[in-house]
C-alpha cells in the first residue's frame, strides 16, 4: 500500500501520542490499581501494557527488517507467543511504562528520518505483504483501542 504524506503525518502524530496518553490516563493510580485483575476484567492495566510492548516488538522488528534489507520473508511471530518468552507481564507498571517509551523513541527515530519513498518498503509476512506504512499504522491504531481499554478500565 503506498501512503500519502498526511496519512503517515497522522500515524506518526498517533504513534508520539500513545505513550503521552498512557501516562495521562495512569498518573493518579497506584501500581497496585495498575495490576488489578477481576473476574470481569482478566487484563490488568499491567497486562494491556505488556500486551502492547509485545505487539510493538513483533511489528516493530518487522519494520526494521523491511529498513535493513529488501524485501525480506519474516518470520511470523504472533504477540501472544512471543509475550511468553519476556518478562513484560512480571514487571512493575512503571518499568514496563519506562521500556515502552525507550523503544517507542527508537521507533519514532527511525521512522522520522525516513523519505517518503522509504515507507513503501516491504516484507512478505505469513505470505502477504506489509510496508513500513502499513506496520507503524497497525501499531498506531491497535494502540489507539487499546489506550481506549484502558481509559475504560480507571473510569
Amino acid at each position: 500500500m503506498r501512503a500519502t504524506f498526511p496519512e503517515i503525518e497522522q500515524y506518526l502524530k498517533l504513534l508520539e501520542e500513545t505513550p503521552r496518553r498512557i501516562k495521562r490516563i495512569t498518573s493518579a493510580f497506584d501500581e497496585a490499581r495498575l495490576q488489578r485483575k477481576t473476574e470481569k476484567l482478566p487484563w490488568s492495566v499491567n497486562d494491556i501494557l505488556a500486551h502492547l510492548r509485545s505487539c510493538a516488538d513483533v511489528w516493530g522488528d518487522s519494520i526494521f527488517a523491511m529498513l535493513a534489507e529488501e524485501n525480506p520473508k519474516v518470520a511470523y511471530r504472533h504477540p501472544r507467543q512471543w509475550i511468553k518468552k519476556t518478562d513484560y507481564l512480571q514487571l512493575s507498571f512503571q518499568e514496563s511504562f519506562q521500556a515502552f517509551v525507550t523503544q517507542r523513541r527508537k521507533l519514532l527515530k527511525s521512522l522520522k528520518s525516513l523519505s517518503f519513498e522509504d515507507w513503501s518498503r516491504a516484507a512478505i509476512i505469513q505470505g502477504r505483504e506489509h510496508t513500513v506504512f502499513t506496520q507503524a499504522r497497525r501499531i498506531a491504531t491497535h494502540e489507539n483501542v487499546h489506550c481506549e481499554q484502558i481509559e475504560s478500565l480507571l473510569n
